[in-house]
């Protein structure tokens, strides 16, 4: 995930309604259960996606510049108001993704499958501990966000470099690190629903989607 993805859905745009005042017991709980109940069913997409991609020779850099554009899409029908529409664009985004990750995939379903399941269950395991601790501390966590926002940029510089420098171990700290980076983003937006109405639910889902997709690329 870019940095200027991750911005917006900072706690500091101004589209994303975070008012620093907490919700009722029940209205916490709906918002909770709205939110995971589209992170589900944005995942439902993105395994579809790679399904209908499975096929493909290219075009995955296609699919992933129409999935960004559905993000900012997205962010901007949260402004406006327009719940299904980003709702909709939440899972274009999952399908999107699904279609650019798919050659992925299923080289390592072919090459190597228990990489898959290895990778999907420890994200399992680190996003519940990381979410349950976001959602259940009560540590104001916004005030680590910019250390997080910028630990991400240097993160993509190192992933950058590692392309075209051979760094000893480059690969395992390049995981640790995104793990770190991305288990503190997790908690920090598992705290975003206790303090955010439903319509902000489809901006939250998404960007605990990208969480959960980008740790388990960590894994």
């Amino acid at each position: 995930m870019s940095p200027q993805t991750r911005s917006a859905f900072s706690p500091q745009n101004t589209g994303y309604g975070y008012s620093g005042q907490s919700l009722t017991r029940d209205q916490s709980r709906a918002v909770f259960g709205q939110v995971m109940g589209l992170v589900a069913v944005t995942f439902a997409f993105l395994a579809a996606g790679a399904y209908l991609g499975r096929n493909l020779n290219g075009g995955g850099f296609i699919f992933f510049i129409a999935a960004f554009a559905a993000l900012f899409g997205l962010q901007f029908a949260v402004r406006r108001g327009r719940e299904q529409l980003a709702i909709g664009l939440l899972f274009g985004v999952g399908l999107l993704l699904g279609l650019a990750i798919s050659p992925v995939l299923v080289y390592y379903a072919n090459s190597d499958p228990g990489a898959i399941y290895q990778a999907g269950a420890c994200t399992a395991g680190f996003v519940a501990i990381m979410g349950s601790f976001g959602y259940a501390t009560r540590t104001d966590l916004s005030r680590f966000y910019r250390a997080f926002f910028f630990a991400l940029i240097a993160l993509i510089v190192f992933g950058l470099v590692l392309v075209f420098v051979n760094i000893p171990g480059g690969n395992v700290i390049y995981s640790v690190l995104g793990l770190i980076i991305f288990g503190g983003l997790t908690a920090f937006d598992f705290q975003r629903m206790r303090k955010a109405g439903m319509t902000d639910a489809p901006l939250i889902a998404c960007s605990i989607f990208l969480d959960i997709s980008t740790s388990s690329c960590s894994s």
